[in-house]
């Protein structure tokens, strides 16, 4: 289903992020990346004299980050097929620092400390981000839990899969009403304390 109709307006700015999942021969997993920014104008290039023609791209860039079956990362690619600064490239080589890095736990924590400020460049920062989700769609293996007994791990994480929810209580009834620690899941408002009761008649 489409938007509503917008209030009359001019495009100006265009940006396209694309992701792919692929299972490598050898047991572990390739997530890409690429980001594409153009504007819809003609307008003036930092990086050579003159003019960058509407629909070129400010920037583009590429990221390959390979994962194991629990989303640690082995290796990262990366490469700046166009970039508004000259001095851009020299972002490249901190993204190395998020080998060994897990994408199923402090992923956005690890990003800011290795890769924040001016150590690498937003726009593959942006590129990593989200890469995790690309990978927990792309490797089935992340959402089972350790045992039966246990969840799946996007349970309760969306109003999708709330344990309240239906979507819980068809796919997942064993987990309906219950939480991660296999306790019920309350339903409702929470039970008045002592100090919100009201008083007691004399």
């Amino acid at each position: 289903m489409p938007l509503s109709p917008p209030a009359p307006r001019t495009a100006r700015h265009q940006r396209r992020v694309h992701y792919q999942g692929f299972e490598r021969d050898d047991g572990l997993w390739d997530i890409e990346g690429e980001l594409h920014d153009s504007k819809t104008y003609d307008a003036p290039s930092f990086r050579e004299a003159g003019l960058r023609r509407a629909g070129e791209p400010i920037h583009h860039m590429w990221l390959r980050v390979t994962v194991n079956r629990q989303l640690v990362v082995q290796a990262i690619d990366v490469a700046m097929d166009t970039h508004p600064l000259k001095d851009c490239p020299q972002a490249q080589p901190a993204l190395q620092s998020m080998v060994g890095c897990s994408m199923a736990r402090g992923w956005r924590q690890a990003i800011q400390k290795n890769l924040g400020g001016v150590a690498s460049c937003t726009h593959l920062r942006e590129l990593l981000f989200n890469l995790a989700t690309a990978a927990f769609q792309s490797v089935p293996a992340v959402f089972a839990a350790a045992n039966a007994d246990e969840p799946p791990r996007h349970l309760g994480q969306c109003t999708g899969w709330d344990f309240n929810g239906n979507g819980v209580k068809e796919y997942f009834p064993q987990f309906y009403r219950r939480g991660p620690d296999g306790l019920t899941v309350p339903v409702g408002p929470p039970p008045a304390t002592d100090d919100a009761r009201p008083a007691l008649q004399s």
